[in-house]
């Protein structure tokens, strides 16, 4: 997921089919859940793809598979999943007599006709992340054949919430419309929905899962103003809702319950060596390090991050200890490091392009740590920031991810030639490919697999493209009257999650 704040979509009432004239007030008794939320600007997961967004897209569709509190994927629409014994074939084997919500039928079908959508349509965001797939055939209803272009291991954690939010493919003849009337078979159905304004769900008795769906009901309201979420959900008009960093005290003095979830989060300073002054590697060093990550975890995050210099938390399993603290805070050698690429204090001027208000405080920090080198840096803020982004475009940014079930595919959006994360596109640093295909081709439970995956860490990490800074979990609040949130990384899983009436 990226740390980004959307657009707020023109608020056009979309009447669903079959669903118009829902009013917002459940029925006597229903178990109702209110979420105070940055509402998706997009409903298609292949469109939306990244960000937080797809918790949230999580309540309309289901996804091929889950992960477990340990990351270990785990069934959901597949049961189970089996490879051949080359390790470049995988065939996972769905449950039967599932379907969407407008009644297709969820089989092989639907499942290869979304994963093929998702490697060509022109605006997808999830093609990057799919080049290991070589085909998708099916055998029966039931079984979808994947044929690899690698041997890959990490295929059941690539396909779960993230990426294989299967849609029907009916409704997908018209992905525009799609894209505002989600059409899944999660566990929720969109009934009403007002872009930038409310969007309202009701339980699907359909989902494969719905026994374990104790919500009747949910309700999704646009975020409000950071500093009235401690007094909504006290006062009861939202049951759960996000919770900046620097509400947590409020909440908790509020008797509220905060809820650290574990995440994959990692921020970091984005930078396009294909452009000056960054083609010259001096000039990046200074940069690394005249980077104090201590002062983003204080002042970002209030404390309850942590400093990172790569793009996992430093718990996660992928996290290589051999690479910790390469290039420590030390703006002295940062000096010396520009002086010798030939610039003097103040000679270097850079824009530092942003989305907005979610990195204020952390363009802030940027600025006056790259200042006291002798860097002067210039905010500003592009509301359409992602295109000069993706594009390749811009010089220096900030970026932030929610990372991925699969470590594999977090090491490549940021580190490979054709990495969303990468700003330094086709740039990739010299043995990255080679370590992460070990990383890929090496089963899950193989004693070498950790070993494999940081050394393709440690090889990402000679990028000259990416600064890491902090990591931070997804932080909640909710009333006492919704059960415990299982933690799983990264994600709200709504089965067993229950809302006192």
């Amino acid at each position: 997921m990226r740390l980004k704040t959307w657009a707020v979509v023109t608020a056009v009432a979309l009447g669903l089919a079959g669903c118009a004239g829902d009013d917002g007030a459940g029925a006597a008794g229903e178990s109702t859940l209110r979420w105070a939320v940055t509402l998706p600007a997009h409903w298609d997961p292949v469109v939306s793809g990244s960000g937080a967004q797809f918790r949230i897209l999580s309540l309309a569709y289901a996804s091929l598979t889950e992960i477990d509190e340990q990351g270990k994927a785990v069934p959901s629409l597949a049961q189970s999943w089996d490879y051949n014994d080359k390790g470049d074939q995988v065939t996972f084997h769905l449950r039967p007599n599932l379907k969407f919500s407008d009644g297709e039928p969820l089989n092989a079908a639907a499942v290869k006709a979304y994963l093929e959508r998702a490697k060509t349509q022109k605006n997808s965001a999830l093609f990057g992340d799919l080049t290991s797939i070589k085909s998708v055939t099916t055998q029966g209803d039931l079984d979808v054949v994947i044929a690899l272009t690698q041997v890959d291991y990490q295929i059941p954690l690539l396909l779960g919430e993230r990426v294989a939010q299967i849609t029907s493919p009916k409704a997908a003849q018209d992905p525009a419309k799609l894209d505002q009337s989600p059409v899944g078979a999660g566990p929720f159905v969109v009934t009403d929905l007002v872009p930038g304004s409310h969007a309202y769900l009701k339980k699907n008795p359909d989902y494969w899962d719905a026994a374990n769906i104790h919500i009747d009901r949910v309700e999704l309201q646009s975020a409000p103003d950071a500093a009235t979420i401690v007094s909504g959900i006290k006062t009861g008009v939202y049951d759960l809702a996000n919770l900046p960093a620097n509400q947590v005290k409020a909440a908790e003095g509020a008797g509220l319950d905060v809820v650290f979830q574990p995440g994959f989060n990692a921020a970091n300073i984005s930078i396009n060596i294909n452009k000056k002054p960054f083609d010259n590697p001096k000039v990046v060093d200074a940069v690394r390090h005249a980077v104090n990550r201590q002062e983003f975890v204080d002042k970002v995050t209030f404390g309850y991050g942590k400093a990172t210099d790569q793009p996992f938390p430093p718990e996660y399993l992928a996290y290589d200890k051999q690479s910790a603290n390469l290039y420590p805070y030390d703006p002295v050698k940062a000096k010396q490091l520009l002086a010798e690429a030939g610039f003097g204090p103040g000679q270097l001027k850079i824009d530092l392009v942003v989305a907005g208000a979610t990195y204020q405080t952390a363009s802030e920090i940027v600025q006056s740590q790259l200042g006291a080198v002798g860097i002067t840096v210039t905010i500003k803020v592009d509301p359409n920031w992602d295109k000069p982004f993706f594009a390749k475009e811009l010089t220096l940014s900030l970026y932030g991810t929610t990372g991925r079930e699969s470590p594999v595919q977090t090491l490549t959006a940021h580190f490979g030639p054709n990495g969303p994360l990468n700003l330094s596109t086709p740039y990739e640093p010299a043995g990255f490919q080679q370590a992460v295909a070990l990383a890929r081709s090496t089963p899950l439970d193989s004693p070498d697999y950790q070993k494999n995956l940081r050394a393709a860490t440690r090889a990402g990490l000679e990028s000259r493209a990416l600064v890491f800074t902090y990591s931070q979990p997804n932080v909640f609040v909710k009333s006492k009257k919704v059960s415990a949130i299982t933690p799983i990384p990264g994600q709200i899983h709504w089965a067993g999650l229950k809302v006192e009436p």
